[in-house]
């Protein structure tokens, strides 16, 4: 090896060092958003110095601390907003932080151009394509449409066993059986993307050849329990894309060391509602909204705190169709 092929070799360990630090940030603001999250505390986390720590954080993150952590409790309360109209605005602003009423009002006024009183009572629609521009305001009008139609679903239950079969009227080819299952809580390895992801899958090939080649020479892939899963830790349609954070997860030992840009997550137990589709790379966007407009509203349950994600269960190039099977995996609670 070269000095200068050492040297690259040495920088990029640093910057993966430092991803890696910020990343173990991130997870924790995610898991302690109700939480006063001081600069001190996150710090720590991060094992950085205080003085310098909010420095790298804006850095590599593109945002400040604060400013982080503003739009994180915003975007979150703003999917509470929608999923459980039976708590109040104030309620749902101190579960995500926010000293009182007053003081969610004028920031989720400044992030999403109208109030939370509006968003809720039907500004807000979940459609992703509304608005493509970068302008404020064709994040605004991305983020309260108002021409989108929801497809329709035929939906037939079986409540002794909490499973349910759905099938849109419009596209009969997309169907799944959707079952409320108690999931354990298990621990990942991953990789994690920060940018526009949906539909393109020659990413995701790449952030999943990536996570396969760190995890196969140290064995974590022999295991018959070893399962590849994508994490999402946004909402599409609230979250700016340029914003959106993914992770490409393999599931791993608890006692498992990671290093560089790879980071360890647990990934939390309790109910889910899990769907099971086969269905081609282009029809993803179909299957969530499947489970989101179809099942989710006629089901009783709401949408619990937590990630979702999909699971994937086989590998579609081994498909005589080449198509994927995979569950997605919503957390959810009583309505």
């Amino acid at each position: 090896m070269t000095r200068n092929q050492d040297d690259d070799s040495r920088k990029r360990y640093l910057r993966e060092e430092y991803v890696s630090r910020i990343n173990k940030v991130v997870d924790y603001i995610e898991s302690n958003i109700d939480k006063d999250l001081s600069l001190d505390r996150l710090a720590a986390v991060a094992n950085f110095s205080r003085f310098h720590f909010h420095r790298i954080f804006a850095a590599i993150t593109g945002e400040t601390l604060n400013q982080y952590i503003q739009r994180i409790r915003i975007e979150k309360a703003a999917a509470r907003l929608i999923s459980n109209p039976r708590l109040s605005i104030t309620e749902i602003a101190l579960d995500f932080g926010f000293s009182g009423s007053s003081t969610f009002a004028r920031a989720f006024k400044e992030e999403f151009g109208i109030s939370a009183s509006e968003w809720r009572s039907g500004e807000y629609v979940r459609d992703s394509n509304i608005g493509q521009t970068d302008s404020n305001e064709g994040k605004q009008l991305r983020k309260a449409g108002k021409d989108f139609v929801a497809p329709s679903y035929y939906i037939e239950s079986d409540f002794q066993y909490n499973k349910w079969r759905v099938k849109m009227k419009e596209k009969g080819h997309i169907q799944t059986e959707v079952e409320v299952q108690d999931i354990p809580e298990f621990h990942v390895a991953y990789i994690r993307h920060i940018g526009p992801y949906q539909g393109d899958s020659e990413l995701f090939g790449q952030l999943f050849g990536k996570l396969a080649r760190w995890a196969g020479p140290r064995g974590l892939l022999n295991s018959p329990d070893a399962r590849f899963l994508c994490v999402y830790h946004d909402d599409p349609d609230i979250t700016d894309k340029s914003k959106l954070r993914t992770s490409v997860c393999v599931s791993v030992p608890k006692d498992t060391s990671v290093d560089g840009e790879v980071g360890m997550m647990a990934i939390p137990g309790g109910k889910y509602a899990v769907a099971r589709f086969e269905i081609s790379g282009d029809e993803f966007q179909d299957a969530w909204n499947t489970v989101y407009g179809g099942w989710l509203p006629e089901s009783g349950y709401q949408p619990d705190d937590g990630p979702c994600y999909e699971l994937y269960l086989n590998n579609p190039e081994e498909h005589p169709e080449k198509k994927f099977v995979f569950n997605i995996c919503l957390p959810v609670k009583p309505l």
